[in-house]
Order: structure tokens, then C-alpha cells, then sequence
């Protein structure tokens, strides 16, 4: 792995635990793709920081257990804003 993407990979990690942050916030704090930071967390990240990899995974699992919760509010909110 190139040293540019394994500093990267760790960069996002930790971003993403310290912030409890969601993949689509990660990736638009470090200017990559959806994809990109998904890959990195899911295929990379458990190669280079196991542990890491373990805190990563778990908020990764809540913000998939949550996404519905999100995207009602989401939902809710813009039709509250067109109401007004």
C-alpha cells in the first residue's frame, strides 16, 4: 500500500471515531468519494490497525442501524421548511 493511502486510511479513521462521523461527512471533510472512504474503512483499514478497524466497524454499524431514523427527519424537516 502506498504511504499517501495508508496515512489517509488512518487520517479517516480516526476522524470518523473521534467525530462519530458518518461515511458521507468523512468523505467531505477529506475530499474523497463515498466509495473511497467505505473501502478504505471496510477492505484497508483492518490490515493496517486492527484495533482501529473494530471502533471503526461499530460506528459504522450504528449509522446503518440509524439511516432510517436520518432520512425521516430529513424528510420531515424539508416538508415542515415548505409549509412555512
Amino acid at each position: 500500500m502506498k504511504d499517501h493511502i495508508y496515512q489517509r486510511v488512518l487520517e479517516i479513521a480516526e476522524f470518523l471515531v473521534a467525530a462519530e462521523a458518518t461515511v458521507r461527512q468523512a468523505a467531505n471533510a477529506f475530499g474523497v468519494s463515498k466509495s473511497t472512504v467505505h473501502k478504505d474503512l471496510t477492505e484497508r483499514l483492518p490490515i493496517v490497525n486492527p484495533q482501529l478497524a473494530e471502533q471503526v466497524r461499530n460506528i459504522l454499524d450504528i449509522n446503518k442501524a440509524e439511516r432510517h431514523i436520518r432520512g425521516g427527519e430529513a424528510t420531515r424537516k424539508k416538508y415542515l421548511d415548505i409549509s412555512s
